[in-house]
């Protein structure tokens, strides 16, 4: 059976409980979009992109979407898969194609503190050197390694675990150089464990 071309969908604002009177908005989606969208949650993985599809339910950034669901053949779902980007380990780290740093702690479950390129670049007043660059030092000396690709974030992933001394340093950096919002997250982070930097995949 052909892979439909567009796909009737409706969605709503997820909620906590089973009744809901937010309004449901229709959409018509191209099967690669609505692809992409699935893959966002699942990643390449042909099984479990063939169930979504097949029970035509998806969560996904707070909104529950929901069509009429279709089966898929597993040799032309594969081939619409190979036409997106996926993992890639020979993709060298380059700390300046690099757009945001997640902190992330140790302790399973806690939300990273996510640093955007942008807002950290700022040096505050008489400062040598920006917290982004301390970042980018730290990069430099732990030698991220290579995480994946994100396709939520379109972005490949490197990371690096830090020594006590590493993570000292960082927060130490963070309390001198960090913009109030991040100094704030970093003090409910203990300890920090690992950097995680995201870089856009633009080819």
């Amino acid at each position: 059976m052909p892979l439909p071309e567009t796909i009737p969908v409706r969605y709503t604002e997820e909620e906590a409980d089973n009744f809901s009177i937010r309004p449901v908005k229709r959409q018509t989606f191209r099967l690669r979009e609505l692809v992409d969208m699935v893959l966002r949650v699942t990643g390449k993985d042909l099984p479990r992109v063939q169930q979504i599809l097949r029970s035509g339910t998806l969560v996904y950034h707070f909104y529950r979407y929901w069509w009429q669901g279709f089966e898929t053949g597993a040799a032309e779902l594969s081939a619409l898969l190979a036409e997106f980007p996926g993992d890639d380990p020979s993709r060298t780290f380059r700390p300046e194609d690099c757009a945001i740093v997640l902190i992330e702690g140790g302790t399973s479950g806690r939300k990273p503190v996510e640093i955007e390129r942008q807002a950290a670049e700022r040096k505050p007043l008489f400062a040598a050197r920006s917290f982004w660059g301390c970042l980018v030092s730290l990069a430099q000396k732990s030698r991220p390694m290579y995480a994946g690709y994100s396709f939520d974030r379109r972005a490949d992933l490197y990371q690096a675990e830090l020594s006590a001394e590493q993570a000292s340093s960082l927060r130490r950096d963070a309390a001198r150089l960090a913009p109030r919002p991040v100094r704030a997250s970093l003090d409910l982070l203990e300890p920090i464990a690992r950097l995680t930097f995201i870089v856009p995949r633009n080819t």
